[in-house]
């Protein structure tokens, strides 16, 4: 899959669905809806596509069910291979942007993934917001530059495996450092 024209935002939490029918209609922005994110992406030179469907979400569950001890073993393996496969093959494409809807609402190792691995990995990538209408529009306006996603996506997505929750995002001599 090319590189869209327009910026790609995922939208993600429970209200996104209610946030993305909101985002309908305006000018600059378009929203895809079950499983219209990719036609539309490739498609379209508004300046945002805006949908809910994450390309690394299998993976993000699999994670926290791991980290969690409610996934069967290998799963989280699995889901890994079946995203660098898709990105491989260019069925999925990461997001220019993930909006976090209430982050603080999340289950703890859920935080960890959107606001520990994935801000980790690119952190002006990921913008935790409020789950309004409003909310994202002003996210929108404002979302920062920065480094974009790590070059070696197949590394990276593999390494996560040893990404521990309450560790993630700590420099390395603090999340290594057992001596005191």
């Amino acid at each position: 899959m090319a590189r869209p024209n327009s910026t790609v935002v995922v939208l993600t939490g429970s209200a996104a669905g209610e946030v993305l029918a909101g985002l309908d209609g305006l000018a600059n922005v378009r929203v895809a809806r079950s499983g219209s994110a990719a036609a539309l992406v490739g498609q379209t030179h508004a300046a945002y596509v805006v949908h809910d469907q994450d390309p690394l979400g299998g993976v993000a569950a699999a994670w926290a069910g791991f980290f969690d001890q409610q996934a069967p073993p290998g799963t989280l393996e699995v889901a890994i291979e079946h995203a660098v496969a898709d990105l491989r093959r260019g069925a999925a494409l990461l997001p220019d942007y993930y909006v976090v809807l209430d982050p603080e609402s999340l289950p703890a190792t859920g935080k960890h993934w959107w606001l520990g691995v994935l801000a980790g990995a690119a952190p002006s990538r990921v913008v935790p917001a409020a789950p309004t209408v409003s909310a994202v529009r002003r996210a929108l306006s404002r979302l920062p530059s920065g480094r974009w996603w790590p070059d070696d996506l197949e590394t990276w997505l593999r390494d996560l495996v040893r990404a521990v929750p309450d560790q993630v995002g700590l420099p390395g001599h603090l999340a290594d450092d057992s001596t005191g």
